[in-house]
């Protein structure tokens, strides 16, 4: 959701990385199930870069800042689409690095972004929690973890990628308070990311409930929902397999509201459910379809948000 911090117009920055050698990441395959094995591999770079390309181009044309550094080609690292798995940046300056599970993701932390950044904004202090990559337990960003940032709580549905005792040194570092989880597809798997199930908003939360077996988990979501004065708008399994769940409210340069989104999502909801987002945000969306089938993530997973104090100038 939002910063929780108040710039000179208390708006959303955001970080997107350009790609230059997507492509289907077998490393992840075995523990998303987004992912489309069998999708056709013709063109796949030049599809998913035409995708990032007219993506940045709807951000920019309705005044989102969006800061995009080009990827490269060594090392190879097919999910670099995806930053906001390896790097969140919080109001007080911090800045955590997170433990990923592909090796080859793993090379996706680049000092050079960070160093880039610090050029406008402040960088006060990096956690780096990567090292327990090394005891095989791991935490891969606000993929894992969905941020009520105002609220300082995480929510996280607990997974291969999402380790309890990871989860509870950021949140002791931070000073946030998590809220676990166990959610399963339709397969019965354990759902690799929290973000691809439910996003949370400044005024509301959309949730595949049906995903939470325990009742008693789903209640307590309930009730952080009711104290933190969300409405919550509930997506089927269905749609969430078209990545509705994957989705982040952002303000642009002129204080207004808008709900991000690939077209896959936008096109899986209801006339009510649209009409319940608009009544908060407008909507904004985008064919992401390459980069959904072959990477696992959508919209949500290729947007990494800026908290970071502004430097003076």
């Amino acid at each position: 959701m939002f910063c929780a911090i108040l710039n000179q117009n208390n708006m959303t920055y955001l970080l997107m990385i350009r790609p230059v050698a997507f492509g289907l990441n077998l490393q992840t395959a075995g523990s998303n199930a987004f992912q489309n094995k069998n999708a056709p591999q013709n063109q796949v770079q030049q599809k998913a870069l035409k995708e990032f390309d007219d993506f940045v181009i709807k951000l920019h044309t309705v005044n989102i800042d969006v800061t995009v550094i080009k990827d490269t080609l060594e090392p190879h690292t097919p999910d670099s689409i995806f930053p906001n798995n390896w790097v969140s940046f919080h109001a007080d300056g911090s800045v955590f690095l997170y433990p990923m599970q592909a090796e080859n993701r793993r090379l996706e932390r680049r000092d050079d972004i960070l160093d880039q950044l610090s050029k406008q904004f402040a960088i006060n202090q990096i956690n780096d929690l990567s090292s327990f990559e090394n005891q095989n337990q791991f935490l891969e960003g606000t993929g894992s973890m969905v941020l009520d940032r105002e609220n300082k709580i995480a929510y996280a549905c607990l997974s291969a990628r999402t380790h309890p005792q990871i989860l509870k040194i950021f949140c002791t570092e931070s000073g946030y308070s998590a809220i676990t989880f166990n959610s399963v597809d339709g397969d019965n798997l354990p759902i690799y990311h929290t973000n691809v199930l439910m996003c949370v908003g400044k005024h509301f939360v959309i949730i595949c409930l049906e995903t939470i077996i325990s009742e008693s988990e789903k209640n307590k979501l309930l009730n952080s929902f009711k104290a933190t004065k969300k409405e919550v708008i509930e997506i089927s399994l269905t749609q969430m397999n078209h990545f509705a769940g994957n989705m982040l409210e952002v303000q642009n340069k002129d204080g207004e509201n808008y709900v991000i989104m690939s077209a896959a999502a936008y096109n899986s909801l209801s006339n009510l459910q649209i009409t319940t987002l608009e009544r908060y945000a407008q909507i904004l969306y985008s064919d992401l379809e390459t980069i959904e089938t072959n990477g696992g993530g959508s919209a949500r997973c290729m947007l990494a948000e800026v908290c970071l104090p502004l430097l003076s100038l």
